[in-house]
């Protein structure tokens, strides 16, 4: 069994026009719902084998702030560039990179591409995965490489507003 939890970085500001998209930082109220989301994710006992983040600040700030929250080591987060401004073939891609004895992997990035690739196992599928979002998704395959075509079940599909 492999298990894929897809979480949307928190909300970000748009206050500061001089730096770049890659670069802007959390808001204090996408910290805030993090943090519900991170008492969830501690509730479930969701302790990943590897968390890849996107480059890009807020999704890289976001990984941390979860890293944090559940206990997993901030230093062992991978940062991959190929994140920011994915396809959801680079998802894929990416997944089927991951060595076999990785059981379960967090992946922080960006929409629209959360939204489309978690909606390839979603249904009634979603309009969008909102800021903090986290899709899980486990699948019945021994081999990352084989998660396309392998049978899955969504394990839970959380976004901060239904957390109080």
């Amino acid at each position: 069994m492999k298990t894929l939890y897809l979480v949307r970085h928190a909300k970000s500001s748009w206050e500061n026009f001089s730096l770049s998209d890659h670069n802007r930082p959390l808001l204090q109220s996408g910290i805030k719902k993090t943090k519900r989301i991170i008492a969830f994710l501690r509730e479930k006992q969701v302790m990943p084998d590897m968390l890849k983040s996107s480059s890009a600040k807020r999704a890289l700030d976001t990984a941390k702030l979860i890293a944090h929250g559940i206990g997993y080591p901030e230093s062992k987060i991978g940062v991959n560039k190929s994140l920011y401004h994915a396809s959801a073939e680079t998802i894929y891609h990416e997944l089927y990179a991951l060595p076999d004895d990785v059981q379960s992997v967090m992946l922080f990035g960006h929409n629209p591409t959360f939204t489309y690739f978690a909606n390839d196992f979603i249904s009634p599928a979603i309009d969008n995965l909102p800021t903090s979002g986290v899709v899980s998704i486990g699948f019945k395959t021994d081999k990352w490489e084989n998660i396309n075509g392998a049978a899955f079940k969504v394990n839970f599909v959380v976004f901060p507003r239904m957390l109080k």
